[in-house]
């Protein structure tokens, strides 16, 4: 390399490492560097540029073969004046919702039509052991209900090993004690080989509480509890196959195994739990791909996501029907300048089979949600969702500093807070609904408004007061982006 262009690099080096330390870790506040002044003055006159070199600062664990598996662009590729600036800016977010840095800057410098691109990040910490002190119930509202409340929490520890070997590789166990037992260890590599295009998943679950909701009576959980014995026993083993194009586009296809127990005074109060049994074994195989293209995928203000899931169940069982369930969601996100962004979502679900158990018959109060109806279940095969809001962003305080802590992947806080105003509407379809259970087979309806903070290492807390349809209405704090 010559003396001069040695210089520049190295001076570029140090201004890209500022920018790492200086920029602000939430998505919404990194700006697009100014590459276009600074190509026109490095290489005026030039209409298309040729990529020289990609260089990559700061990933001190991070293998840069993961890194360039995300980029659409290679050593010897040309890309037009007019989009380069475009380009990287597309390419910088990619590697940023890896969800492996705090941080993600990139600057170029141009010689004779030739480009140096230089990526410059600021690793987060990897390893999270969080212990476990939660509560064993849907929501902390239903939780509130229960009279027996502070008996009914578990405790243990939850270890996440993100960015295992430097791959993206991941581990999360689970040593869970307490009101219900939980014991997990799960492996996800989203890509092998040279372009990061195929990946594995595998786990194994084992699972029992003291306490079953075995029935839904006027559309809440009757709960059964036995200080003596576990009501229900669970476990599972998967495992299954991922295709990733990037991290915007992953496929996956999984096989599982599960067997389940309950015991006799489940069967007794409700014997269409597990359709006149107390066991059943059954394999899950599902397909599902992912299509996300939003800005950030911890508070996304821009962009489209789009999922779409078919899992058949087989059950080894005999007696027992063949299930088949079809899910899909739709969210988009718009930035409607000065400082107010709009989303809407919707989501679905469609079951078939000849009989479904109580178990499987399962729509809102678990996964998909009518705000402001936390406190209910809505049973049913089929259910549609349809969610929207409006937020403004109150404030970004960018980063606070702790000065008092030296390792920069824990000494900075961000802090965004959004002020949000929404409204949902779903129906839940249900052949043949249970006695006394009223909200199956209507349309239900709820307003709000909240408060979203933005917080550490993609952490959304939010707090919202709804009202539903039915004239009911509370505070309700949530963990994460609602739509």
């Amino acid at each position: 390399m010559p003396p001069i262009r040695s210089v520049v690099l190295l001076l570029l080096l140090a201004l890209l490492a500022q920018r790492v330390n200086a920029a602000p870790v939430l998505p919404d506040s990194v700006r697009r560097a100014p590459l276009d002044s600074l190509l026109q003055a490095q290489c005026p006159g030039y209409t298309v540029v040729r990529v020289a070199t990609v260089l990559f600062v700061g990933n001190e664990k991070t293998k840069e073969r993961i890194l360039r598996a995300e980029l659409d662009f290679r050593e010897g590729d040309t890309i037009t004046a007019r989009e380069l600036s475009q380009r990287l800016e597309i390419n910088r977010r990619r590697i940023f919702n890896l969800q492996l840095f705090h941080s993600v800057a990139v600057q170029t410098v141009c010689r004779d039509g030739a480009i140096t691109v230089l990526f410059g990040v600021q690793e987060r910490w990897y390893t999270f052991p969080i212990p476990i002190f939660s509560l064993a119930d849907r929501n902390f509202r239903s939780w509130l209900d229960r009279p027996d409340r502070w008996q009914r929490v578990d405790y243990g520890v939850h270890l996440v090993r993100r960015n295992f070997r430097g791959r993206n590789e991941q581990i999360t166990g689970n040593l869970q004690l307490g009101f219900n037992r939980k014991y997990e260890l799960f492996y996800e590599a989203p890509g092998y080989g040279r372009r990061r295009r195929i990946g594995f998943g595998a786990g194994a679950s084992y699972y029992r509480s003291h306490a079953l909701d075995y029935a839904t009576i006027r559309d809440r959980l009757a709960n059964f509890r036995d200080d003596e014995g576990f009501p229900i026993e669970r476990q599972y083993v998967t495992a299954g196959m991922r295709w990733r194009r990037t991290v915007q586009h992953l496929s996956a296809f999984d096989i599982s195994y599960h067997h389940e127990r309950i015991s006799d005074s489940i069967q007794q109060r409700n014997s269409a739990y597990f359709l006149g049994r107390t066991r059943r074994e059954y394999f899950d195989l599902s397909l599902t791909t992912t299509l996300n293209q939003r800005n950030t995928f911890a508070y996304p203000l821009t962009g489209q996501y789009l999922q779409l899931a078919l899992i058949q169940r087989l059950f080894l069982t005999p007696g027992s029907s063949p299930i088949t369930t079809a899910r899909a969601r739709y969210a988009h996100y718009t930035d409607l300048g000065r400082q107010f962004y709009y989303n809407f979502g919707i989501q679905g679900q469609l079951r078939f089979s000849r009989r479904v158990a109580y178990a499987d018959n399962r729509a809102f109060g678990y996964d998909a949600l009518v705000r402001g109806y936390d406190a209910y279940v809505i049973d049913g095969r089929h259910y549609a969702l349809f969610q929207q809001g409006v937020s403004y962003q109150l404030f970004d305080a960018a980063r606070i500093r702790l000065n008092h802590i030296e390792n920069p992947k824990i000494n900075t806080i961000p802090l965004v807070l959004y002020a949000n105003l929404f409204t949902d509407a779903g129906y839940v379809g249900a052949p043949t609904p249970w006695p006394n259970n009223r909200l199956p087979n209507q349309l239900l309806a709820s307003a709000g408004v909240g408060l979203h903070l933005v917080t550490y290492y993609d952490r959304v807390l939010t707090i919202e007061y709804t009202r539903n349809a039915r004239g009911q209405g509370g505070f309700f704090f949530r963990s994460e982006f609602p739509i």
